[in-house]
């Protein structure tokens, strides 16, 4: 006798607005209960159905049987001396993913992960260094807005909402896992749950050319470019996606998002700060050349150091000058503060906990034993006198 085959139960932190009115449809129920959830799911942050007072209890009973609320688990909670907050976050298959929120005085900004760790290999970034694994849901992306905001916040509160902007920065390349970022981002700014503005939530991307160029069609919101370097030979080093879509392809595709976009009135530009590697009066000069009629604001990020990491971060008289020439060439230039640095929660240092299907980690490990032994010989063969 075969065994009655239990249907999975629909994660409703997967759905956005459109897939809520068409869930409850399915149910027999009207298009106003995906309002009355998705309010109770983002706003209030409930998850037990029995808490819903204002949906029939025929109705919670339903939802009982078919639906869940499930978001990511919190593994661990850590606080910078700084205010800054990181969550380690457990989802299923073993991993961990990161998320940050970085208190200001007038807004609190979460960094959210799209991916467990990240495809694209920049050379300066712990996630790559860890290799990759697979996507995120929707469920895990919005789930991170979600625990944020209840930890945050408190259970059940609506009118002190600590989140402010959301910022698309954390472990992974969001465009790398289009539809269920775009899901989540929707759902960040929709009015019955999180509310945000387009320019309160940032999408960065280290330059999927074809997706960018898609994006605008699908949804608008405040954009942020991971250059890191002014030509294309540094930038096939640095961010190693360029020898896919060089600068000459990205710059076409940044410009035809601001055109038609109403949240990206500037593209933010993010530019690591390496020391000897990109930081020269040199690089500073062919940036603003680069950047000429492109409306936007230059981000300079003190490189965040991480063990396996052979960058160092550019001295601060370095960063000052560069910055200083590109104001005087008229841009609008930040120099961004580290936060988090105390718990890795800084730019660039999140790394989570990751099964790497890549083997990146194991191939790495592999080719520094391999090099260590032959500089070992190569040491072997110099002569003494020469070796001083």
């Amino acid at each position: 006798m075969s065994t009655p085959e239990v249907k999975e139960k629909v994660n409703l932190l997967n759905l956005t607005r459109d897939g809520m009115v068409e869930f409850f449809s399915e149910l027999g129920e009207k298009p106003f209960r995906a309002t009355q959830v998705l309010k109770w799911i983002h706003q209030f942050g409930v998850e037990d159905f029995d808490e819903m007072t204002n949906i029939s209890k025929a109705c919670r009973a339903k939802l009982k049987e078919v639906a869940e609320i499930k978001g990511p688990e919190i593994v661990s909670v850590q606080e910078s001396a700084d205010g800054t907050i990181k969550w380690a976050l457990h989802i299923p298959g073993g991993q961990a993913i990161e998320t940050v929120f970085i208190p200001e005085r007038h807004r609190g900004t979460l960094c959210v992960s799209s991916q467990v760790g990240c495809a694209l290999e920049c050379t300066f970034c712990s996630t790559g260094y860890q290799g990759f694994n697979r996507n995120l849901s929707t469920a895990e992306i919005i789930g991170q807005v979600w625990l944020a905001a209840r930890h945050l916040n408190g259970l059940h509160k609506s009118d002190n909402r600590a989140v402010t902007n959301v910022v698309m920065m954390g472990m992974g390349e969001p465009l790398a896992n289009y539809q269920p970022v775009v899901n989540s981002m929707e759902l960040m700014m929709d009015d019955n749950a999180y509310g945000l503005s387009k320019r309160r939530v940032t999408l960065s991307t280290s330059g999927m050319v074809p997706q960018l160029k898609r994006l605008i069609d699908d949804i608008d919101v405040a954009l942020a470019i991971s250059l890191h370097a002014p030509n294309d030979a540094l930038r096939d080093i640095l961010v190693p996606i360029n020898k896919k879509y060089p600068i000459a392809e990205l710059m076409p595709a940044i410009h035809h998002y601001l055109d038609n976009s109403n949240a990206a009135r500037k593209v933010t530009i993010e530019y690591v700060m390496l020391k000897g590697v990109n930081d020269s009066l040199q690089h500073a000069k062919e940036l603003a050349t680069l950047l000429k009629n492109t409306p936007c604001k230059i981000n300079l990020i003190p490189f965040n150091p991480f063990p396996q990491s052979d960058y160092a971060t550019s001295t601060r008289q370095s960063i000052d000058s560069f910055s200083d020439f590109l104001i005087k060439k008229g841009y609008v230039v930040v120099t961004r503060r580290t936060r988090g640095d105390d718990i890795d929660a800084a730019c660039g240092q999140l790394a989570g906990k990751i099964n790497d299907k890549t083997k990146r980690q194991t191939r790495r490990e592999q080719s520094s034993s391999a090099e260590t032994v032959s500089n070992k010989k190569y040491k072997k063969q110099i002569p003494v006198e020469l070796s001083n």
